[in-house]
């Protein structure tokens, strides 16, 4: 499997990785209405235990969109996939115990460090879209925390971000799957 080849393949089978931006996109949103309507605490366990649904939800979409959902077992990228998640655990960590200081932090830091791990994507998938939407996060991010802003801006911010892109991104993998079928 040439590198091109890999990244096809995980392009088509998870509509490239636009499904995952928009199960994202949507927790984000679901954590900064928990976080208007309960509490900072609330609102960052629901990022938390709503994020471990985002694989199993983009899944579910990539396969109503009539795509696999699932690469093929040869494929090198898989691994650096699941390596990338890393990124978010150790960002997760660090958000929550920078948030037991600063709570407002919590978000600009995950909007960092998921703006970090999508850089990674358009390796995965061969979307420099990814370039952008890693960028804007990363920025965004570092402007809610210099600017001092609500705690639930960082998450809207994200929210928007990746429900924006996800359009994109699933626009463009259809485009590339009619091509190429």
């Amino acid at each position: 499997m040439t590198f091109e080849d890999a990244q096809k393949d995980m392009n088509t089978s998870y509509c490239g990785g636009g499904t995952g931006v928009l199960a994202s996109g949507v927790i984000w949103c679901l954590a900064g209405i928990v976080a208007l309507q309960y509490s900072y605490q609330s609102s960052m366990l629901a990022l938390f235990f709503g994020g471990m649904f985002i694989h199993p939800i983009a899944i579910f979409l990539s396969k109503a969109l009539k795509r696999s959902g699932k690469h093929n077992a040869n494929n090198p990228l898989g691994k650096l996939a699941l390596e990338s998640t890393i990124i978010l655990f150790v960002g997760l960590f660090i958000a929550f115990a920078v948030a037991t200081l600063k709570p407002e932090w919590f978000y600009p830091i995950m909007l960092m460090i998921i703006g970090v791990r999508y850089l990674i994507f358009n390796t995965l998938y061969g979307t420099k879209v990814y370039w952008i939407l890693g960028a804007l996060l990363m920025i965004s991010g570092a402007l809610c925390i210099f600017f001092a802003s609500h705690f639930v801006i960082g998450a809207f911010i994200g929210a928007a971000l990746e429900i924006v892109f996800a359009v994109v991104i699933l626009n463009q993998s259809k485009n590339l799957h009619l091509k190429t079928t």
